[in-house]
């Protein structure tokens, strides 16, 4: 009988990666950064365990999306009051807010309990090249 492997806490080892959403697909990016925000990249990745590394996104204002998605996709979100939904377009969410977008579409692919909302503060995007994690990604 083999005993099942869990790291202990000094084990896991959180590194810094910086990611150029510049020309890529939200989807394809999406995927990636959420394989490295959970860990799947490494060889001891255990499921329920946030071993991941932490992310930063730059140029989240210059992703690409297919089709007619920057027209045609919504976002929403709604106050709790009679009336209160209010929706933007893609199109629009790029313009004012790259960031959501990008953490949006990470969020819909991480587990929806504890554990993700752990694992997404580990996520940072930024609408341009500029961002102010230098001296950790550069160990």
């Amino acid at each position: 009988m083999y005993k099942s492997y869990y790291p202990k806490a000094e084990e896991i080892q959180n590194d810094w990666v910086v990611v150029d959403a510049a020309g890529q697909t939200l989807g394809r990016l999406t995927t990636r950064i959420t394989a490295l925000l959970l860990g799947k990249h490494k060889p001891t990745f255990t499921p329920g365990v946030a071993m991941g590394d932490n992310v930063v996104v730059i140029n989240a204002s210059y992703i690409v999306v297919t089709s007619t998605k920057m027209e045609d996709k919504m976002y929403h979100k709604h106050s709790g009051y009679p009336g209160g939904l209010k929706s933007i377009s893609l199109q629009d969410q790029l313009k004012k807010h790259p960031d959501r977008v990008i953490q949006a579409a990470v969020w819909g692919m991480l587990p929806h309990n504890k554990m993700g909302r752990h694992v997404l503060k580990r996520l940072r995007v930024y609408s341009n090249a500029e961002h102010p994690h230098r001296a950790q990604v550069e160990k």
